[in-house]
């Protein structure tokens, strides 16, 4: 495949996956008149999850599904933060916050990529270059004009609505983390760290939600209401969950993710036209406020690109006297590059998901 079908193919992938994942925030505002978000969330990674198990044993056989002598612990627990923390928190809080919960829910994908700077600093003691701080501000700053609507008092004075803003927020670095987790298991396919985290996670969701379904903190779902959300299931549990992730995770094996975060823009892009279609128009200071963290992730992924155009010529290997030290250094960046080549990050949205988002 020569490099220009990459660029496409890869461009087209990470199209389809921030499309699809714009779409699912309006989608469950009809979604969560029915049904709680935690059941919901349970079912649609119950048939995800599934689909994941059996892409992983099609595509890398029994081996891809061995766990003998890998860090279960250290996999459940970014399982938990993806699958449980983002999926419950996400639209736990776009159903408190009511009509414009999609839109407030789908710009904070948007800061995911600026976050991860943020876990790597904490996690990894990678301290993000100057400019980058800045532009972190920046789309905080376009975040808060979004949940706001240009009246920051207004979080003040309506904790509600600013506590359920406040677990989105939580909710977008549940699955930074979780992206970032991939990096922990260097061995394992993008596939396989997203089926395998995929199922842990699920366990844990279950479990959390049949202590909320037992103590009544939620009714239990009708045969009826199941019913009524199953075109909504279906959207949610192979389109944006199975069909998006792995179209995410590829799209950023063939650009790279310095590339591919940038189409993380897309997706309150394309929430807020839907919304926008359905009546809920985004208010003027919304609009303000996303084009702000838009241009702030652009404008970081435009500051990192030249700072790794300074760094490659320092980078660059000393010319050689001889062909035969030629031939051994062409040959050791060769195994050097093969030994180095490392997996996609798994799923979402990602400070660059997908991971597996979504």
């Amino acid at each position: 495949m020569n490099s220009q079908n990459t660029y496409t193919r890869g461009v087209l992938l990470c199209l389809l996956a921030t499309v699809s994942w714009g779409a699912m925030f309006p989608l469950m505002d009809s979604t969560l008149q029915h049904i709680d978000p935690f059941t919901f969330t349970v079912m649609r990674y119950t048939i995800a999850g599934a689909m994941f198990l059996v892409f992983l044993r099609m595509r890398e056989g029994r081996e891809g599904l061995r766990l003998k002598g890998e860090r279960i612990g250290l996999a459940w627990l970014f399982g938990t933060a993806g699958f449980a923390g983002f999926q419950f928190l996400v639209f736990f809080g776009q159903d408190l916050i009511g009509e414009r919960g999609a839109l407030n829910a789908s710009i904070m994908m948007a800061t995911m990529p600026m976050m991860g700077f943020l876990v790597n600093w904490v996690l990894k003691k990678v301290v993000p270059p100057k400019f980058s701080l800045l532009f972190i501000a920046m789309s905080f700053v376009g975040t808060i004009l979004v949940v706001s609507n240009g009246d920051i008092g207004s979080l003040i004075a309506s904790p509600k609505t600013a506590g359920a803003d406040a677990l989105l927020l939580f909710a977008a670095l549940c699955w930074v983390v979780y992206t970032s987790g991939a990096s922990y298991f260097p061995t394992w396919s993008p596939i396989k760290y997203t089926a395998i985290t995929t199922a842990l996670g699920l366990a844990s969701a279950t479990v959390i939600t049949a202590v909320i379904l037992a103590a009544g903190g939620v009714p239990v779902p009708t045969a009826g209401a199941v019913g009524s959300i199953l075109p909504q299931l279906a959207y949610m549990s192979v389109i944006a969950g199975f069909v998006g992730v792995l179209g995410w995770n590829f799209g950023n094996r063939y650009l790279g993710p310095l590339n591919g975060v940038l189409f993380m823009d897309v997706v309150p892009i394309t929430a807020f036209v839907i919304s926008a279609l359905t009546g809920v128009v985004p208010a003027g200071m919304q609009i303000v406020g996303a084009a702000l963290t838009a241009a702030a992730l652009v404008f970081n992924n435009l500051y990192l690109r030249r700072i790794a155009a300074k760094a490659a010529p320092a980078a660059a290997p000393a010319p050689v006297a001889s062909s035969a030290t030629t031939s051994a250094a062409a040959s050791g960046a060769s195994a050097g590059t093969a030994s180095g080549s490392g997996s996609a990050s798994a799923s979402a949205p990602a400070p660059v998901g997908s991971g597996s988002r979504s």
